[in-house]
């Protein structure tokens, strides 16, 4: 009987024999599963950050800021700069104007729904033009703030997370009172963890004078990008950086994102440890169950080959089924759950949902299949040490 006979025909008995060992088989597939619940949950904590903050939103769309700042926060730009901003060439214009906002960015404390405690959340003083930039976002109850008045949209993310943000609702923050009058969505990007008003009114409500903090802009096509770098970074009245929105975002969510990833495997890491020396447990005792087996066939003329690779076959099945088992009911339990965390650039709260992607999915199976293998690959060296004759004498 050639090498691939001998393997295909040892590898079947060994997973017809899975049933007479259940017991332990199932608690291997526990393990692993568990250790894949919390692996694909972490990480799903940093894909849903991610998404939010750097992979919505139109790819044409940039931020000018102040040179050298590198977060709204410390930006600052006077009203005859962000003027100057919009007129600049490269910015996609309509009959109403360029497709440009100058914008204000303050941080308020609110109560949150859960646990009741105040956390930042981000006010932002938009222009007219804020959506035709960001064309993306709809208001889907109630109406657009009028300009000129005390009034707010709120992003649905945040009137899910923060106290008393409902349409018709009045919230007090310093010496003003504002009225929520609509709630918008922004495709899940960070712009919903927002709330909106306009910036001549928040301007003198913070102190701010005729000052801004950025400008957002359209551009006309995503190859302008470049047009309006060099137009803005050569002009003498200006001192500016532009950046795509994008990749802004994507700086800004990098401290959180490492973070949450290094947390992730390392607890990953340490009860993968205990998975493998349960499945570890678990093969051994299968090649113990099946020492007369073993014994037999290699009496029989079968090599070596073929019961470490039916021994390995046992313990990748086992992590398969662990591992799309854990894979299933992370995604069940966690895709799309809302929650929010802070932006350690902004020091504001960001709303979004976990993600448990395809690809996390993927990952998580992936180490589902080398924890089994590592549980196996010592028991399965066993097997093919297993003298013939001692193995026989002790039947």
């Amino acid at each position: 009987m050639n090498w691939i006979a001998q393997t295909i025909a040892v590898t079947g008995v060994t997973l017809r024999s899975i049933s007479q060992r259940l017991g332990s088989s199932v608690v291997a597939v526990v393990g692993i599963a568990g250790v894949v619940i919390v692996f694909t949950a972490v990480l799903s904590i940093a894909e849903g950050f991610q998404a939010a903050m750097s992979e919505k939103g139109d790819p044409r769309r940039v931020i000018v800021l102040r040179s050298g700042a590198d977060t709204e926060m410390t930006s600052g730009l006077g009203g005859e700069d962000t003027r100057i901003i919009m007129d600049a060439p490269g910015i996609e214009r309509g009959d109403e104007g360029p497709h440009a906002s100058a914008e204000l960015f303050v941080i308020v404390g609110h109560p949150m729904k859960r646990g009741g405690g105040d956390a930042n959340v981000p006010l932002r003083g938009v222009s007219e033009a804020a959506l035709r930039v960001r064309p993306e976002i709809q208001i889907t109850e109630g109406r657009m703030f009028t300009p000129g008045t005390n009034e707010i949209v709120v992003g649905r993310a945040a009137t899910r997370q923060f106290e008393g943000l409902e349409v018709g609702r009045s919230v007090r923050w310093g010496e003003a009172t504002w009225q929520v009058v609509g709630m918008f969505e922004a495709d899940g990007s960070v712009a919903e963890s927002e709330l909106w008003s306009d910036a001549r009114v928040l301007q003198p409500a913070y102190r701010r004078g005729n000052s801004y903090q950025s400008v957002f802009a359209l551009l006309e096509t995503e190859g302008s990008f470049q047009t309006l770098k060099d137009a803005l970074t050569a002009d003498p009245r200006l001192q500016v950086t532009v950046v795509r929105e994008r990749d802004y975002y994507y700086e800004q969510s990098q401290v959180l994102q490492t973070i949450i990833r290094t947390i992730g495997f390392g607890i990953a890491a340490l009860m993968g440890l205990g998975a493998i020396f349960g499945a570890v447990n678990t093969m051994y005792s299968a090649v113990a169950s099946r020492t007369r087996e073993i014994a037999t066939l290699r009496a029989l003329g079968f090599g070596r080959s073929p019961v470490v690779i039916s021994v390995l076959v046992e313990a990748l099945v086992l992590s398969l089924v662990g591992g799309a088992l854990g894979g299933g009911l992370a995604w069940l339990a966690f895709d799309g759950y809302q929650t929010a965390t802070m932006n350690w650039q902004s020091f504001s709260q960001v709303a979004f949902a976990f993600a448990v992607t395809p690809s996390l999915l993927a990952r998580g199976l992936f180490f589902a299949v080398v924890m089994g293998l590592l549980g196996g690959l010592f028991p399965a060296i066993r097997a093919a040490r297993l003298p013939v004759v001692t193995a026989l004498r002790q039947l």
